[in-house]
């Protein structure tokens, strides 16, 4: 949103600065883009008087010029057919830059004759294109500043522009006058209001208009009138200045008033060319979809079924709420004009304009609100311009529809401004703040202006009035203390062990992984998801579809990316939610780790290798001790589908609560994500580790048993197809209380055994902790160490 200071003084009666005004607009959340100052650049010029002029000794088009400054007299070398005896100039001294040419002036010879400066001209100032010749000024004493001569004559070009941001919840400040009652109520000046008077018709509207039944709800009123024997021309100055300094292109009176309103008012409008308009009847209605129109922007539009337009007798003429046709617009032989003032549903302009692919400045105001309240008096006031500058004679206001009702009224809390924004404003300035603003109090009631449809509740209005008042006038100051003595923890134990857990990984040298909770329904499909179920209902592309199984899959999907790049060798982990379902509660929290590629560089020592099961084996024991995971856990098989049959394991405390899985991930499933080299993983969910029974704030004391423990190895013989983790288990939980490790130190097949058997050797460590082992105590422990294997596997003690 653009604007000059003399437009924004046309409704705002200040002596404030630019500078004043531009901190007072970014503080009342009007963010200030930029300002363009055309006198910062004309500052250090002054006015000149040549006092004699001689043509160049050896240039016909040269003249040599003696010009009095307020440094004294400077021979100047000037080509322009203007340059003469006796008029007033603008000086560019040497040392001075030159915004229009870019240069910084230097004492320079022309031709054998030095020349101390030049004189500019408007072009070389930047104040327009002219070039044919030097400034020459009606008026001015030598000395004179330049942008003084101009502030007086000439204001429009020394006149600043500001370009403010626009949220989309303010559309009110899409128009210079609301930007003034915003500084006005913060006290930058006094606002102007002008009195309305409504233009009365001298005869009855020939042309009717009729909005459709289905068409209510996107455009409630459409109000306009008549006015024949118009002059259509250029605007004024005054108008055209002001367009221009905007970035808008001036093109007849008639358009450019609409453009005014526009930028003014937030009152978008628009001129038909009454001869222009067959049937005597504007209508506007849904359309049934394939009609075109050529918009005034020289480009062909095709409706979609239930877009709005506005339609004569031989079809479309304007796309309502947007922009209007060409065939219908408004030339220099427009004698008779139909003024429209409308409103429109912010909704579904926006949604026809991005299907039209249309950005125009009524689209963009009618999409973020305007008040439906002025589109009556903002008809009228538009009239009131054209008269002024085409002449010509109104009819009546023809009228389809009601204005909608859009008030509202909230309670003023007078409290709620501390406890929500922690300010203390007393509660005749929060009245006073909402007055300014336009709010109607009734007791503690504040009616809502009908331009601030951002304006939806009680805390609405003390925004309202902490905006007015400044948010930089907050303190900080403590929060009170909700407990005496030492507070409780913030962090939950399952945060604490999630930031345990992403420390330990990157201790034990693995980078972490932020990745999307999306992932595409092939990759999905591997890790057990995919389904309906956690299908997104809207996704941003095709390889976000899905909500993600498994953190497995984006961590592949992000070592795939590394190796396309040439980083083969990669230790990734992620800790963050995967998802069984849609409905709340179908997530679950992991923690996932993956080794890609060798254990390090190669060397000559020739030390590093392919990462193995057991490397993500010591990294998941590592992660689960550091989380607080039980010591003695069991480990066993049948793991998800994604995991490699024979080479993985799920660590649990029984059967049914599994804490984690590592091991090889399937052949097939590295595959499909383009993985190269071996890889493991391990997935870790840390909410089904059991919290401690006790919570201290301190370690608790190191259990060290002062006595001797014993190791037995045993040697079972078993059938080839035997898995040692079975046996492995079974001799552990021959007494859970004395035995505190069991290790497999030998594998034996073949030899005296047979076929199909092999022989399995453990050590079995034992570890008292009330007494000393005697020999029958370790007999007693050892025989049920036999019968647990023998039983859990068929398997014999070797002799």
């Amino acid at each position: 949103m653009k604007f000059t200071l003399s437009w924004l003084k046309d409704h705002l009666d200040t002596d404030a600065s630019v500078e004043e005004i531009t901190d007072a607009l970014t503080d009342l959340g009007l963010e200030v883009e930029g300002v363009v100052n055309p006198a910062d650049a004309l500052k250090d010029f002054k006015l000149g008087y040549v006092k004699h002029a001689e043509k160049h000794p050896d240039a016909d088009k040269l003249r040599v010029c003696k010009v009095d400054t307020d440094e004294g007299e400077l021979q100047i070398i000037c080509g322009a057919p203007n340059a003469r005896e006796g008029i007033t100039v603008v000086v560019c001294k040497p040392g001075m830059y030159v915004p229009g040419l870019d240069i910084t002036i230097g004492v320079g010879k022309i031709r054998g004759v030095e020349s101390f400066g030049m004189m500019a001209s408007e072009r070389e100032l930047e104040l327009s294109d002219e070039h044919d010749g030097i400034i020459e000024l009606p008026s001015g004493a030598v000395g004179d500043r330049f942008v003084d001569w101009l502030a007086e004559n000439d204001p429009a070009k020394v006149d600043p522009v500001i370009e403010i941001a626009i949220t989309p919840n303010r559309p009110d400040a899409l128009g210079v006058y609301g930007i003034a009652r915003d500084l006005a109520a913060r006290g930058l000046g006094k606002l102007k209001t002008r009195a309305f008077e409504a233009i009365s018709g001298d005869f009855e509207c020939p042309v009717k208009v009729t909005i459709d039944e289905d068409t209510l709800d996107g455009c409630p009123l459409f109000a306009g009138r008549l006015i024949k024997g118009v002059k259509n021309g250029p605007s004024p100055q005054w108008l055209q200045d002001r367009l221009k300094a905007i970035g808008l292109r001036p093109i007849s009176a008639l358009v450019d008033v609409t453009n005014f309103f526009t930028f003014d008012q937030n009152r978008p409008l628009h001129v038909f060319d009454a001869a222009k308009v067959s049937g005597g009847e504007l209508r506007v209605h849904r359309a049934a979809g394939g009609e075109t129109l050529k918009a005034l922007d020289e480009k062909e539009y095709t409706f979609g079924a239930g877009q709005m337009v506005i339609s004569d007798a031989k079809g479309p003429e304007s796309i309502g709420g947007i922009m209007g046709g060409e065939e219908t617009g408004c030339t220099e032989e427009t004698v008779d004009v139909f003024l429209e003032s409308a409103f429109w549903d912010h909704v579904q302009i926006a949604m026809a304009g991005r299907a039209l692919k249309i950005n125009s400045d009524a689209r963009y105001r009618f999409e973020r609100g305007v008040d439906p309240e002025y589109t009556i008096e903002g008809l009228h006031r538009a009239t009131q311009m054209i008269l002024d500058l085409c002449g010509g004679k109104p009819s009546e206001v023809v009228i389809a529809g009601d204005v909608p009702d859009h008030s509202r009224a909230y309670k003023l809390d007078a409290d709620r401004v501390q406890s929500l924004v922690g300010m203390e404003i007393p509660e005749s300035d929060q009245r006073q703040t909402l007055t300014r603003l336009g709010f109607r109090l009734e007791g503690n009631m504040a009616h809502v202006p009908s331009w601030r449809p951002d304006v939806q509740g009680e805390a609405d209005l003390v925004e309202e009035v902490a905006r007015i008042a400044s948010l930089t006038k907050l303190q900080g100051k403590p929060l009170p203390r909700l407990t005496d003595g030492i507070p409780k923890p913030v962090m939950t134990p399952q945060q604490r062990r999630q930031q345990m857990a992403r420390r330990t990984a990157a201790s034990l040298g693995y980078n972490e992984v932020v990745s999307y909770s999306f992932i595409d329904q092939a990759s999905a499909a591997l890790f057990g998801g995919g389904d309906d179920a956690t299908m997104l209902a809207n996704p941003i592309s095709s390889e976000m579809s899905h909500m993600r199984p498994d953190l497995l899959a984006g961590l592949l999907q992000a070592a795939a990316r590394n190796q396309a790049r040439g980083y083969m060798d990669l230790a990734l982990f992620e800790a963050g939610p995967a998802f069984t379902g849609g409905e709340p509660g179908e997530q679950v929290n992991q923690i996932a780790g993956l080794l890609v590629g060798r254990t390090g560089p190669k060397d000559v020592h020739g030390a590093a290798r392919a990462v193995d099961l057991y490397d993500a084996k010591a990294d998941i024991e590592a992660v689960l001790a550091a989380i607080g995971a039980p010591a003695k856990v069991q480990v066993l098989r049948d793991g998800a589908a994604w995991w490699h049959p024979g080479r993985h394991g799920r660590i649990c405390l029984g059967p049914k609560k599994t804490l984690g899985v590592f091991g090889e991930l399937h052949p097939k499933v590295l595959k499909e994500m383009g993985i190269k080299g071996a890889a493991v993983a391990f997935t870790i969910w840390p909410d089904e580790i059991p919290l401690p029974r006790k919570s201290s704030a301190t370690r608790p004391a190191l259990n060290i048993s002062d006595l001797q423990a014993v190791e037995r190895d045993f040697a079972f013989v078993v059938d080839a197809n035997v898995e040692a983790l079975t046996l492995v288990n079974a001799a552990a939980g021959a007494d859970k209380t004395l035995i505190e490790d069991v290790r497999v130190f030998d594998e034996f097949i073949g030899g005296s055994l047979g076929e199909g058997k092999k022989s399995l050797a453990i050590t079995v460590r034992l570890q008292p902790s009330d007494q000393t082992l005697k020999e029958k105590d370790i007999e007693a422990v050892s025989e049920k160490i036999i019968a647990k294997v023998t039983k859990a596997t068929g398997g014999t003690l070797r002799g």
